[in-house]
């Protein structure tokens, strides 16, 4: 493949790239791939590499001629990794290497020092009336939830599975907010938030008051006696058919003919 921005002169040194590879010494050069343009003075040709355990990368030459010139130059050669190449995961600092659902029994794991998402809390005054009321704001606490977490983890709930954006919502015949399994949560997110306590739904998670979904505690079953046109029928019953009775006439007719067949025949 040739960029048609390429100026000639670059485009016609692919040999001289593959020279340039050979003489480097590594080996593993393969089929050509082709040349693009960088910029008006320099373009990159392509060759697969055809190295062990380098499989999709490719070695790539920059080439470059002033813009009066037909001399080209060799200016970098490297070995990069093309479209379909392995390579490793993008790095990921330690601090943000763990992810949601990654702690498990027995694990520990401390908030920063820093952290946005708590502030200090109070301690106790010693009067139970007084600390009772206190611990349903969360005072008492060393750390409660600062604004910016409280809207973090809002925000975070409102776009999850359980919020009023997902499909199950969608498709609901009314809201989490009017369903007698609607536990509210306590304190500022009351208004948007709480825990279903329906087992068969979602049951012990954090739901929108506009979630819903068809466990709804208003949902009723249609009623009904069924269809009146049409009889039960029992696969497993035994099916009685009644027939008729045969002719009288019917009866008599084997008895006569018997009885004309014993008669003997006269002769004259």
């Amino acid at each position: 493949m040739v960029d048609p921005a390429v100026r000639s002169v670059l485009a016609d040194a692919a040999d001289l790239a593959r020279a340039a590879l050979d003489e480097l010494g590594d080996g593993g050069v393969g089929a050509y791939l082709g040349v693009t343009r960088e910029d008006e003075c320099s373009a990159t040709h392509r060759f697969v590499a055809e190295l062990p355990g380098y499989r999709g990368w490719q070695w790539a030459v920059v080439v470059s001629a002033a813009p009066d010139s037909d001399r080209v130059t060799v200016s970098e050669l490297v070995l990069l990794p093309g479209p379909d190449a392995l390579v490793a995961p993008e790095w990921v600092p330690w601090s943000e290497r763990i992810r949601p659902g990654d702690l498990g029994p027995g694990d520990l794991l401390a908030p920063a020092p820093d952290d946005v998402r708590l502030v200090p809390g109070y301690m106790q005054s010693g009067d139970p009336e007084v600390d009772e009321t206190a611990l349903e704001i969360g005072l008492g606490r060393r750390q409660v939830m600062s604004l910016e977490g409280r809207l973090e983890a809002a925000q975070r709930w409102f776009d999850g599975e359980y919020g009023p954006g997902s499909e199950m919502a969608k498709a609901a015949p009314s809201s989490c907010r009017l369903c007698g399994f609607y536990l509210p949560l306590a304190g500022s997110l009351r208004a948007a938030f709480g825990v279903c306590g329906n087992e068969f739904a979602a049951d012990g998670h954090v739901v929108h008051a506009e979630y819903g979904c068809g466990a709804h505690s208003d949902t009723s079953l249609p009623t009904g006696a069924g269809s009146p046109l049409y009889e039960a029928f029992d696969d497993s019953a035994v099916e009685v058919v009644e027939l008729g009775s045969a002719p009288a006439e019917s009866a008599d007719e084997p008895a006569a003919a018997e009885s004309s067949s014993s008669e003997p025949e006269q002769t004259d």
